[in-house]
């Protein structure tokens, strides 16, 4: 056996012989020379280790064609735009939030030229990327002031780290929360330099927690919203504005993470309250945060705002710069918040379309739809969901296009690899495409994907 194996991998061919095929030779005008042949290289190196290498693997044409499709992996355009027929609103797989037309005008003009990101044109002198911006939120919030960096974990560190390093951070014990990616909140305070001080219970805290918990050497109240997840039953937290006046009585300040941005009031559709910027500033917050890519629809940022003081020593701390947005979603975040300013976020800002599209309206395109294709396909009522850890276990009734096969692994690779890739889900063995999920612009290209398929 051994012999026979040692057989097989002296005959492996050299380097020069693969970069020699016409294709390798084609591949390396189109990409480099040296890439391609690092790439064969590499691989022939992992047959030569490789345990139980079958003889077809070491041939010329199986070598060649396992190259092809290593370069086509390594080398092809990322990401991939998908249609998105899972019925989750804000997908964190898929990006979070689409943005509008506007916002994708605005980055691509930031990104494809010179701009006065950091000049005053009147003046000629060096300006401020936040001043725009920071009026705007100012308008729409009702702020001071405002400061943007890349995320709001990384806002949150930097608050934390600018006004409470060395100090006590009083927090209820409920919301001593992991905020997604493994980032749990008494990691970032720990990394912050302040000293995590849990009052309360899991499910029930009191104003008098807070007053008992502070000393001398605390330096702020920080409130977390549980933006991913719900507490019911016998629950109770204290209210912004009862906090705000203990903030206030000891000069220290309260720091209100809301999560998910929502400006908007979600009640209009149906779905719970969520806590907005604005109510936040309204009721006392010293400092609010919030995201940029979930409920505010916009692009990835981490939007600090509130009082003047505040945000003016945040914004010298050393690693306001680190952390600081770039010019391109900047740039699409403007242009988002404009849509808030002009009253116009349901027709423009893609989430809020989505989450403001009447049940009937999506009914009509399925019609539509499963009229023009000629596969096996029904239309099923489903339950779509926000996500993005907003609104958790809030729903929205919607339809879906309904397939059912003997193999939803299988149907949901061909969709999946689709030239335009559509995601779906499974339920009861059936695959479901929502299309609440999906705007309309799509329908065409979705008609013809799914007329396309070969279904078990």
């Amino acid at each position: 056996m051994e012999s026979n194996m040692n057989s097989i991998v002296r005959n492996i061919p050299s380097v020069s012989t693969i970069i020699s095929d016409n294709r390798i030779e084609e591949l390396a005008k189109e990409i480099s020379s040296d890439n391609v042949k690092d790439l064969v290289r590499k691989h022939l190196n992992y047959l030569r280790s490789k345990e139980n290498l079958s003889l077809d693997e070491a041939q010329n044409e199986a070598i060649v064609q396992e190259i092809l499709n290593l370069a086509k992996s390594e080398w092809s355009e990322w990401p991939i735009p998908v249609i998105n027929g899972t019925g989750v609103i804000l997908h964190t797989n898929l990006g979070r939030s689409p943005l509008s037309a506007s916002s994708i005008e605005a980055s691509i003009k930031a990104a494809q030229g010179y701009s006065n990101l950091e000049l005053d044109l009147k003046t000629g002198k060096r300006g401020s990327r936040q001043k725009s911006i920071i009026n705007i939120l100012n308008q729409i919030t009702g702020s001071e002031d405002a400061l943007v960096v890349n995320n709001t974990a990384s806002a949150l560190l930097l608050t934390l780290t600018s006004l409470s390093k060395g100090g006590e951070v009083i927090i209820s014990r409920s919301q001593a929360i992991e905020i997604g990616g493994g980032f749990r909140i008494p990691d970032v305070l720990m990394q912050s330099g302040a000293k995590l001080i849990e009052v309360g219970t899991t499910n029930r805290t009191y104003v008098k927690d807070y007053v008992n918990a502070i000393t001398e050497n605390t330096k702020a109240i920080l409130v977390m919203h549980a933006s991913n997840y719900k507490v019911l039953g016998f629950t109770h937290e204290p209210e912004i504005s009862e906090l705000s006046e203990i903030a206030q009585r000891h000069q220290i300040p309260l720091i209100h993470d809301v999560g998910s941005g929502c400006i908007v009031d979600p009640t209009k559709f149906g779905l719970s309250p969520e806590p907005r910027p604005q109510d936040s500033i309204k009721d006392g917050s010293d400092i609010c945060m919030f995201s940029g890519d979930k409920l505010l629809g916009g692009p990835q940022a981490g939007i600090i705002i509130g009082k003047g003081n505040y945000i003016s020593q945040i914004s010298k701390h050393p690693l306001a710069r680190a952390i600081r947005i770039d010019k391109i979603n900047l740039s699409a975040l403007h242009a988002t918040l404009l849509h808030y300013i002009k009253d116009e976020v349901e027709e423009n800002i893609p989430i809020w379309k989505m989450i403001s599209a009447t049940q009937k309206s999506i009914l009509d395109r399925a019609k539509k739809i499963k009229f023009q294709i000629n596969a096996d396909i029904s239309i099923t009522e489903t339950i779509a969901t926000i996500g993005g850890g907003s609104l958790p276990g809030e729903n929205l009734k919607s339809y879906a296009l309904k397939i059912e096969t003997n193999s939803t692994n299988q149907l949901g690779y061909q969709l999946r690899t689709a030239k335009k890739p559509i995601m779906s889900r499974v339920e009861n063995s059936c695959v479901l495409i929502d299309l609440r999920t999906i705007p309309s612009e799509f329908d065409e290209i979705l008609i013809q994907e799914l007329d396309s398929l070969v279904i078990d």
